[in-house]
């Protein structure tokens, strides 16, 4: 189970960033989770939005270079070693993971959201799962 990730690609200038973040807001799309990295001329801003067509729309209408990834949301206890023992999974199955990021904390039920970009979703997924890790479908992050 994967949710889709849009990757956007932005110019290192001011502003930037403000305009693409406007674009989604203007068009009613609420982000989820947000990453940025960035080299000293441009950025690519990773973003799981509640709706991604229409973020997609968004976005193309107002010139930006988009693309759509297949990623990996899964939940870990939030405590110390929690995202230890994602990795140490993906590390026995010999899944390389491409980057990572935090999405969010759910306090109430002491549970972090991580998402992940792997070589491999399907094994990835398979591993996590037998692990006893949670992954969230696209309607189960809107609901976290």
């Amino acid at each position: 189970m994967t949710i889709k990730q849009l990757s956007i690609f932005a110019e290192n200038r001011p502003g930037r960033i403000s305009a693409i973040t406007g674009y989604l807001a203007e068009s009613g799309i609420n982000i989820r989770a947000i990453s940025v990295a960035d080299t000293k001329d441009f950025g690519i801003m990773r973003v799981i939005v509640d709706n991604t067509e229409k973020a997609l729309k968004a976005l193309k209408a107002n010139n930006c270079s988009v693309t759509q990834t297949n990623v990996i949301a899964v939940t870990a206890d939030d405590t110390p070693g929690g995202m230890a023992k994602i990795m140490d999974t993906l590390y026995k199955e010999n899944i390389s993971v491409e980057y990572m990021y935090s999405a969010f904390i759910n306090p109430a039920k002491n549970v972090a959201c991580l998402i992940l970009r792997v070589d491999s979703n399907d094994s990835a997924v398979e591993a996590l799962t037998e692990a006893g890790f949670g992954i969230l479908s696209e309607k189960e992050m809107l609901e976290f």
